[in-house]
């Protein structure tokens, strides 16, 4: 089975993303890709590497301030909206992904299931209904967009910040650890399908 993981760049204040320092430390079978944090970048990137690699899944992997779990992520939404600029300064307001997509695409992954095997480890997580309005819902989108076109799975994982990206703030975080552990956890489950 060939599995494509992507993650992101550092964006905005950060000057480290929590999901590219997991994927750096994945010790699986995988094809690793860092994604821009950028809404026009990201969507070529990842169109070429559906092509280039032709992947039976794509799992992305996204930070996000604030949250406390690992978030599965159950669905992208058509729309770019975004409350800061990209890594190109680019900052869509209620814009269409693609105007030839549907409002909304499901994940294809068996989210159920990861969570349950992320659950047995005493992995904190849960299916999230919001992969928000940002780059990491447009990447969702569009890889759904393409796993109809291609026949493919793709889902999304939000990780929590780490440790050292909250000295200075009052948010929760999450062990490098613990997340790579999660993501190998969620990896294998969907090797096991």
């Amino acid at each position: 089975m060939k599995i494509v993981v992507t993650a992101f760049d550092a964006f905005g204040e950060d000057k480290i993303n929590s999901s590219l320092k997991v994927l750096e430390k994945i010790e699986r079978d995988i094809i690793k890709i860092t994604i821009p944090t950028s809404f026009k970048k990201s969507s070529q990137i990842l169109e070429d590497i559906v092509k280039n690699h032709r992947p039976d899944v794509v799992l992305s992997l996204g930070q996000a301030a604030g949250r406390n779990r690992i978030s599965i992520e159950r669905v992208a939404i058509n729309i770019d909206d975004a409350r800061i600029k990209d890594n190109d300064s680019y900052k869509p307001k209620d814009k269409l992904i693609r105007k030839d997509g549907e409002t909304a695409y499901f994940s294809n992954l068996n989210i159920r299931k990861i969570e349950e095997n992320l659950k047995k480890e005493n992995i904190p997580c849960y299916i999230s209904n919001t992969a928000g309005t940002f780059v990491c819902n447009h990447l969702l989108y569009e890889a759904l967009f393409l796993a109809k076109k291609y026949n493919f799975k793709a889902g999304f994982i939000h990780l929590p910040y780490l440790k050292e990206q909250v000295l200075d703030k009052d948010m929760p975080f999450m062990e490098l650890t613990t997340m790579i552990k999660a993501v190998q956890n969620i990896i294998d489950t969907i090797k096991s399908r």
